[in-house]
């Protein structure tokens, strides 16, 4: 079901028809990019659970087999995050490599990563913030080095990418959040460290953990709206001035008051 809901809405971007859900919109933005760049036109028309995609053109449909190889292919990304996460945490290659086999075998995450869905994507980037402020923790004896900035900022754009697909990215900004608080408290508790370097520290973290995300999230709408410019199934959920700029709505171009 939740296969013909998503595929569904990576048509819509791909026919520029705007729609309403209930969460942001990167995930379902890069399954639609999946498709367009692999050449999917948008015309599956997804209306139950278990249509067969061969009863359509292969060629439209090689796209929408490859919008399953994306999200399998991030699926898939997560063996290698929590190998590497866990032998950065426990320097211990048994324990690495016990954690990977689990991830290889587990039946949940092979069934979730195998279809159109907004899971994987998700999980992608909720274990590439994990792993990037685990690495970023492990460069703490070289600060503002180029690859402490790099993995300080790649956590800031995991951030933003796991909100961006669902609010349960939330999470995980909590626990970035709070690993950040307990890593300044302890500079601010360094006394061979003068105030003017612990601001720096304090303003590199203000930037990469919560600017550069909350820029990156706030752009993935900028690319939603300008997308979706003709009239669909979410129209009714905005207002008439929003509708009158959509083309093939009922108002468009009619010119509504404030």
């Amino acid at each position: 079901w939740d296969e013909t809901h998503f595929g569904k809405m990576g048509s819509y971007y791909i026919n520029r028809t705007f729609f309403f859900d209930v969460h942001p919109p990167l995930g379902k933005m890069l399954i639609g990019l999946a498709g367009y760049l692999s050449g999917y036109d948008g015309t599956f028309p997804f209306q139950k659970p278990g249509d067969r995609y061969e009863q359509h053109n292969y060629i439209g449909m090689r796209g929408v087999r490859l919008c399953r190889l994306f999200c399998a292919f991030l699926g898939s990304c997560l063996v290698p995050f929590a190998y590497l996460t866990v032998l950065e945490l426990s320097k211990s290659l048994p324990a690495a490599l016990l954690t990977a086999f689990i991830l290889i075998f587990d039946t949940g995450c092979i069934t979730l990563s195998q279809y159109i869905l907004l899971d994987p994507i998700l999980m992608f980037f909720l274990m590439g913030a994990v792993l990037s402020m685990v690495k970023c923790n492990s460069c703490a004896d070289r600060p503002f080095s180029a690859s402490w900035w790099f993995w300080l900022s790649l956590t800031g754009v995991s951030l933003a990418g796991a909100m961006g697909v669902k609010f349960v990215g939330l999470f995980v900004v909590l626990l970035v959040g709070l690993n950040t608080i307990y890593d300044l408290w302890d500079l601010l508790g360094n006394l061979s460290l003068s105030l003017v370097m612990f601001g720096k520290h304090l303003l590199a973290r203000v930037l990469c953990l919560i600017v550069l995300p909350l820029a990156l999230y706030t752009a993935t709408f900028a690319v939603h709206f300008a997308v979706l410019n003709r009239s669909g199934p979410g129209d009714g959920f905005f207002s008439s001035a929003f509708q009158s700029q959509l083309i093939g709505n009922n108002l468009h171009n009619v010119s509504v008051p404030e």
